[in-house]
């Protein structure tokens, strides 16, 4: 719930704003905020991981030490957002905690870690994510694909098209290895995402608005533009929301309804 109340607020915030009175702004703003601090407190693992991404997405830095703290937290996906996030955010005051994080006994959490140096700088910590991208573990080889993607190396091309093809890998490793390709901008990869939009399965076309969001551009907008019409709403609401990490407000009439 916080992830959908506060990613989408903040993200869309620009797409309405123009029909939303200043006072209302304020008053969101100041709900939102709420929220999301509470969020990173909350009993439940997942909230706390969720309010996390939400920090990182909408560039929320006076919270950032409050992330870094749970870099000690007794949930895995909590360690491993927060360490994502400190990545994302380039948080250089988490060096240390990170150089411990590293060290992590779950290998998903060292990972995010290693990311994370990376984008502080440590440039060999790329290697530590390349050589696990085709473990065995299925939640490993799925969140190895997805940072690969946010380092958007052209060299991790190679792994990448090799995870999304393996008969061997899950769904989600799959799905995460084809929105990496779209993030680093492989323009043959387009078809691939444009055939999610198009199933008859909402999953589908949900996955898929995210990863022609990752494509960008003219055509990826484009493209999230035929989904504010669909039939489902979380798939629509999805595509507006896409649309305006991309700049594109088409999406507003869906996010007020």
């Amino acid at each position: 719930m916080i992830k959908r109340i506060s990613v989408l607020f903040f993200i869309n915030l620009a797409a309405v704003s123009c029909c939303v009175a200043e006072t209302d702004i304020k008053a969101l703003t100041r709900d939102a905020d709420r929220i999301l601090r509470a969020g990173l407190r909350d009993k439940n693992d997942r909230i706390r991981a969720n309010a996390i991404e939400v920090v990182s997405q909408t560039n929320q830095s006076e919270l950032m030490g409050e992330v870094a703290a749970l870099l000690k937290d007794p949930s895995i996906i909590v360690r491993f957002a927060a360490a994502a996030a400190i990545g994302d955010m380039n948080y250089t005051p988490a060096t240390d905690q990170l150089k411990q994080s590293v060290k992590d006994p779950d290998l998903n959490v060292v990972l995010a870690s290693n990311y994370a140096m990376y984008k502080l700088g440590h440039k060999k910590s790329y290697k530590v994510i390349e050589q696990h991208a085709m473990s065995t573990n299925q939640t490993v080889r799925a969140n190895a694909a997805m940072l690969l993607g946010k380092l958007g190396k052209k060299e991790s091309l190679p792994i990448l098209y090799k995870i999304k093809d393996s008969s061997e890998s899950t769904n989600t490793a799959a799905f995460n290895a084809t929105e990496s390709i779209a993030r680093i901008g492989d323009e043959k990869i387009y078809k691939k995402i444009w055939t999610m939009l198009i199933s008859v399965y909402a999953d589908d076309r949900y996955m898929g608005a995210h990863a022609m969001a990752a494509f960008g551009g003219t055509r990826g907008a484009n493209a999230l533009i035929t989904l504010l019409d669909d039939e489902i709403p979380e798939v629509r609401l999805t595509a507006a929301e896409q649309l305006a990490t991309l700049g594109d407000r088409s999406g507003k009439t869906v996010v007020q309804d």
